[in-house]
């Protein structure tokens, strides 16, 4: 019998790709889009682990506008923390693993290193700290859950900070990139492909077991924002790529403050599970080369 997977979140890029190569695993998916279980009701979370009994939760959705979660923290609140504790209630209940998306944003980025998962966590804005309370909820309420953080996720899917990148390199316009805050990309692909592989482990693990718990996974490497533009840029278009310039974060202000250093270190990953995460520019050049694809064929 095919594994029993409920997915909640239908159209973002870890969404999207968990979807996509889920087609190729021994498993039995259902994924629910926002109108199905809209998660601003914590009610309707539970509900539907209730009805569909899995053996394995994903929770790939999330409130992600961090400036606008700063006027809009309830909303973040009841989406990124009370339905998560929600859902894991419900698994809980049912006996289903839980595996639950969280942020490098949790951190304050002051450590001047990269952070493991039991250090500790300071956000700075309010979607960080709504992601961090949705960890302490899951954790408290289901003893088999995972928590995976992650950061800077990119893919060939919907609106993204790669797919930005690329049209502007193809323009004239000078491209100014904030060169002052560090971070690890991350390829949804990649990370997808970890979260179907490890599926069987979590769904047959019992409590305790050190397959749950706190988790980060990010594409191996350091980089900046700008660091990040400019390799999109030359994998786009070659040695004949303009530079992207840098600018510090004052020179953009945003009403959300962002960590300077939010690097995930990500031993634990391959302690736990065997997994070294391959390094991002080559898991970027796979995205570019899919949406080089894309262009070719429309």
């Amino acid at each position: 019998m095919s594994l029993r997977v409920l997915q909640f979140g239908a159209s973002g890029q870890l969404a999207r790709e968990l979807t996509r190569q889920a087609q190729g695993c021994d498993l039995a998916l259902t994924v629910l889009s926002r109108g199905e279980a809209d998660l601003s009701d914590p009610r309707a979370a539970a509900a539907a682990v209730e009805a569909h009994r899995p053996d394995l939760v994903i929770n790939a959705a999330a409130y992600t506008a961090v400036d606008r979660a700063e006027t809009e923290a309830e909303l973040a609140q009841a989406v990124n923390a009370d339905a998560p504790g929600a859902m894991a209630q419900a698994c809980d209940h049912v006996g289903a693993a839980l595996v639950h998306i969280s942020t490098d944003y949790v951190f304050a980025g002051d450590k001047g290193a990269p952070y493991l998962e039991g250090d500790a966590t300071g956000p700075l804005n309010v979607y960080g700290a709504s992601k961090l309370a949705g960890e302490a909820a899951v954790l408290s309420a289901c003893a088999r859950a995972c928590v995976i953080r992650t950061s800077w996720v990119v893919s060939a899917h919907g609106q993204n900070f790669v797919k930005t990148m690329r049209r502007l390199a193809a323009g004239e316009a000078p491209v100014r990139v904030v060169d002052d805050q560090f971070g690890r990309p991350t390829a949804a692909a990649d990370l997808a492909g970890f979260i179907l592989t490890a599926a069987p482990r979590w769904a047959a693990a019992q409590a305790g077991d050190p397959v749950f718990g706190l988790l980060h996974f990010a594409n191996g490497g350091e980089t900046t924002w700008r660091g990040l533009a400019q390799a999109v840029f030359d994998l786009s278009l070659g040695a004949g790529a303009r530079a992207a310039e840098p600018i510090p974060t004052s020179a953009f202000p945003r009403p959300a403050a962002r960590p300077a250093r939010g690097t995930l270190d990500t031993a634990r990953l391959t302690e736990v599970f065997g997994v070294t995460p391959r390094p991002w520019r080559e898991a970027l050049a796979d995205i570019i080369a899919e949406l080089s694809a894309e262009e070719v064929h429309a």
